[in-house]
C-alpha cells in the first residue's frame, strides 16, 4: 500500500485479509453446486480455446477457487488479488498456478498479453466512476478479440457487510445494473456478446448477472 492508494482499495484489502480463512472454509466448495457459474465459465473456456488459447487471468481471484476451475478446464491461467492473505491461500491450494498481489486499477500485464480475463464478483468493490478505467485496463491487456467474463450482483445501491464471521471489519458490496455495466464496457472497447441474469438462490439477496464480452478493435 502507498500513501496515495484510494481508500476503497485499503478497505477491501483489510476486509478480505481478515475474512480470508473463514471465506475459504465456507465457500471453497461452492462452485460444485453453482450450475450457472460453471456454465458461464465453461463457455468462457471454450471461447479462449477456439481463439487459439494463451494465458488468461482471474482478476480478484480470492483463494483461487475459480482460478483452479479454469485450470481444470484446460486453460493456462494466473490469478491476481488485492489481499495478500487470499493470495497465500490460493498458492497453497493450487501450487501449480501463479498468483500475485495486485489491483484491478493497475493489472500487471503487458499490452495485449492476455487471451482472456475473468472478473468474478470483483467489480462490485469498484466505485462506479472508476469502472471505465478498470474496463480500459482490461482492454489494454487483452489480445484483440479475447473474451471477458464478468459476474456481479444485479440491482441498485449497495449492501454494507459488517462484522463478517465475527471480524471487526466492514465493506460495501455494490450492486450493478447489467445494462449500465454493458454500456461502460462498450465505451472502453469491450463488446458484450452474451448476458444472463438469474434469480437469487439460497441465501442470495439479489439477482445475479453474468456478461461475456470480447475486446474489439
Amino acid at each position: 500500500m502507498t500513501s496515495s492508494e484510494p481508500e476503497f482499495l485499503t478497505a477491501a484489502r483489510t476486509f478480505y485479509d481478515a475474512v480470508a480463512d473463514d471465506y475459504e472454509r465456507c465457500y471453497g466448495g461452492a462452485l460444485a453446486g453453482a450450475t450457472w457459474d460453471r456454465a458461464v465459465l465453461g463457455a468462457f473456456a471454450e471461447l479462449v480455446t477456439a481463439a487459439g488459447g494463451g494465458r488468461v487471468a482471474e482478476l480478484g481471484c480470492g483463494p483461487g477457487r475459480i482460478t483452479g476451475h479454469l485450470a481444470a478446464l484446460g486453460l493456462d491461467v494466473t490469478g491476481l488479488d488485492l489481499s495478500p492473505r487470499m493470495v497465500e491461500l490460493a498458492r497453497a491450494a493450487h501450487p501449480a498456478i501463479p498468483f500475485e498481489v495486485g489491483s484491478l486499477l493497475e493489472p500487471p500485464y503487458a499490452d495485449g498479453e492476455l487471451a482472456g480475463i475473468v472478473a468474478w464478483y470483483s467489480i462490485i468493490h469498484i466505485p462506479a466512476g472508476l469502472l471505465p478505467r478498470v474496463f480500459g485496463e482490461f482492454r489494454r491487456v487483452l489480445a484483440p478479440g479475447a473474451p471477458v467474463a464478468l459476474a456481479f450482483q444485479a440491482g441498485e445501491g449497495s449492501l454494507r457487510v459488517e462484522d463478517p464471521f465475527g471480524h471487526p471489519v466492514a465493506l460495501d458490496f455494490r450492486r450493478r445494473r447489467p445494462d449500465a455495466v454493458e454500456a461502460l464496457a462498450a465505451g472502453a472497447g469491450l463488446t458484450v456478446t452474451a448476458r444472463l441474469v438469474r434469480e437469487p438462490e439460497g441465501d442470495e439477496r439479489t439477482p445475479q448477472a453474468y456478461l461475456l464480452a470480447r475486446r474489439t478493435g
